[in-house]
Formats: C-alpha cells, structure tokens, sequence
C-alpha cells in the first residue's frame, strides 16, 4: 500500500494525501476525513523516518501559489522553478485554496520544513499585515505591492494594476461601450482585484461613462465555473451591459461560456475583455482581448531578489513591470454605436 494507492482510493490527488498525512492546514474537513478513513482501514503506515529525513533535508526555497485555478500561476511557477534549478536551488511547490491564509501557513512551513526563503504568488496584504512579523526568512510577494507593509525581508515584483485596468477600459470606451460591468476578484482594499476596481472607477469619472461599482460589478473566484455563474449574475442584474471586463482571462472564458448559453454572440452582442494574458487565450475562440502581464520578467524579477537576499542581508524592492494590451476578437463595437 502507498500513498498512490490511498490517493486513488480516496478520489483525491497524491499532493492532497500528502498534505493530509503531513496535517498541513490547507485540506477542507471534509477531504480530510475521507483521506484519513482510507488510511485507517488500509492500516496504512507512512514512512516516518523518511518523512523526518526530507523535514530535516529540505532547505529548499518554498513556491506558496495561492489558488488552485489560476492558470497565470502556473506560468509563473514553471519559470521560478526553472529559474531557481538554473541557479542551483531546489524549489517546493505548495497549492492553497484561493480563500486560505498563505501567512498562516508559510509560518507552519517555516516551523516544520525551514525553507531557506519563500516565494508567495498572489497574497492578500490583510494577512500579511497581521501575521508576517513571524517570518524571519526572505519572502518575495509576486503579483501584488508589498511596499506600505514595512518588513524588511519582505520584497514584492507586480503589475501596475490600477494603471492597466485603467488603459483597459479607456480602450473599451474608444471602441464605444458606455456601459461596462466588472467581473471576477474580491474588492478588498487589500486584494489585487481592488486595485483593478480603481482603475475601472478613475477611467469612467475621466470619460464621464456611468459606472455603479454596486450594481454594475460581480466579484468571485478565479474559475471559469464561477467566472460562468458570476456573469450570469450580472446579465440579469444588468441587461444594458455592452461589455464585461474580466479581472481574469479564465474568468473572462467562463464569461463568454455563460453569454453564449445565454444566446448572447461575443462580441457582436457584448463584448468581453480578460486580464492576464495567459497562453490559452491566444487560443480560445473567440481570442480574447486581453492585458497581459509580463510573467517573464516577474518571475525573473522575483527570483532575482530573492536569490540576491539570501546570500546577505538586503533593504527589501518593491518593483512593477510592464503590461501590454492585446488586441484579440473577443471586443468590437457595440451595435447600437454603429446605427
């Protein structure tokens, strides 16, 4: 019996058993007591010698993607860990759900396996604000500002958000859509989702286009499943809608997914624009248009400063990257702009 087995019996993947048998805080209840109801009637027993040896080995750098759904991450994490085995660093790889605390857990992390430094993909700066003073290792925060928060070992690389959703939907009003909804993230002022709401905001007020953040935006999680169920939410909400600006482009799918159903043609009907730029919206249909984010230069930025932080003591950077807009098929004129 191994943990391939437990994992099969289980319905879960490997990484999940794993996390379970090593209580890792990151697993629902519910999968928790599945997995730990196979082990008990499989009599399984891991192997704790070896698990103590790779505790006691790992100095590693730890990868803390937050969201198991979020197709820009995985970019990012295939160019970290290529990057870091090109500098001679092992790298370990941990997947939270979008709503865990990444802080919480990197400190458990820093308790059990004492990486050498950590690298967060995505964060909310709540949790690092309440609960970072206890990581003493260098930590870089990649895709969202970390400067305001005052720890020294802590550094962040991101995309001028607020600028980009800006540019966003200036462009979507050049091509003649006065009524904009936002879909996707959370609006917490401490969520990078907030800052694309300030840009869609301070665009409207410039462009005098109406814009009720209330009414005309649906916050949810990264997914195309509720990317779909969100845009259906604010169609029924908000009938009048030419466009949706999608926080994400795997919500911005799920959107064009939920139009279609709705027997609504993109973009002849509403248009739909994504953020992010990942790889398969150059492929979807129709191709999204997109901003998408340099995850070649965060991810080398990123791993720079921490490589750079590990071999002494540095002030902690705070950098932001280029966006580029990308022109795809997925937003044209409104109909009623070309009577």
């Amino acid at each position: 019996m191994t943990i391939k087995d437990i994992a099969r019996l289980s319905g879960v993947g490997v990484a999940t058993v794993s996390r379970v048998l090593n209580d890792h805080p990151d697993v629902s209840e519910d999968t928790r007591r599945r997995v730990l109801a196979v082990v008990e009637e499989q009599g399984f027993q891991p192997n704790t010698n070896a698990r103590h040896l790779k505790q006691q080995t790992s100095a590693s750098i730890a990868i803390i993607v937050k969201g198991t759904m979020n197709m820009l991450f995985a970019d990012l994490v295939e160019r970290c860990q290529q990057l870091l085995q090109d500098a001679g660093r092992d790298a370990a790889v941990y997947y939270l759900d979008e709503d865990a605390n990444e802080v919480a857990y990197a400190d458990q992390l820093c308790r059990e396996r004492k990486p050498l430094g950590i690298l967060f993909l995505g964060g909310d700066r709540k949790l690092f604000r309440s609960g970072f003073q206890n990581i003493h290792v260098p930590c870089v925060l990649l895709t969202n500002i970390a400067g305001d928060l005052g720890f020294d070992n802590l550094s962040s690389i991101t995309t001028d958000d607020k600028e980009a959703a800006r540019q966003a939907v200036r462009f979507l009003a050049s091509q003649g859509h006065r009524h904009i909804g936002m879909l996707g993230g959370n609006w917490s002022c401490f969520q990078i989702g907030h800052s694309r709401l300030l840009g869609c905001v301070q665009a409207c007020q410039e462009l005098d286009l109406p814009f009720d953040p209330k009414r005309q935006c649906e916050p949810c999680r990264y997914s195309l499943n509720d990317g779909y169920a969100a845009a259906r939410r604010l169609l029924e909400r908000c009938p009048e809608l030419t466009v949706i600006f999608a926080v994400s482009d795997v919500t911005a799918i799920g959107a064009i997914r939920a139009l279609q159903d709705l027997g609504k043609r993109v973009p002849e009907d509403v248009s739909v624009m994504g953020y992010d730029g990942i790889a398969l919206a150059d492929y979807f249909v129709p191709r999204l248009t997109t901003i998408r984010q340099d995850t070649q230069q965060l991810a080398q930025q990123g791993v720079d400063v921490l490589l750079r932080s590990l071999q002494r003591p540095r002030p902690p950077v705070h950098g932001v990257v280029p966006f580029q807009l990308i022109y795809g098929e997925s937003v044209a004129p409104p109909l009623t702009a070309t009577h």
